[in-house]
């Protein structure tokens, strides 16, 4: 019978809370950029693409910015309580996620100059 804390008291190695932390600044960092590549799109550049191009892309980038932004707040969390429970830690969809708009944007981009 060792004197070990209960679950939910252990303590996390504050190298991994601080990894998580950047982890979480990370994701803020590529919703800022993407943002700010949705207030360009949509205000800023001079394309000459038509509104509904323009607004597509603008609303995806902003759509994903929103939604990484929200998602790193949540995930952040999540991993400090597994962490300090000791459990597996399960993959997480935003990489994926994020490539694949991202990826869709620079389709719509190349089609906007083309068409």
């Amino acid at each position: 019978m060792g004197m070990e804390p209960p679950e939910e008291d252990r303590g996390v190695d504050y190298r991994f809370t601080l990894a998580n932390e950047r982890t979480f600044l990370a994701w803020v960092r590529t919703a800022l950029a993407l943002l700010a590549g949705a207030v360009a799109v949509l205000h800023l550049l001079p394309l000459e693409w038509t509104s509904g191009m323009r607004t597509a892309i603008g609303l995806i980038l902003a759509g994903l910015a929103g939604f990484i932004a929200v998602y790193a707040l949540v995930r952040w969390y999540h991993v400090q309580r597994v962490m300090s429970r000791g459990e597996n830690l399960e993959m997480s969809a935003l990489p994926l996620l994020t490539t694949i708009t991202v990826g869709l944007v620079c389709l719509l981009v190349l089609l906007g100059n083309l068409l």
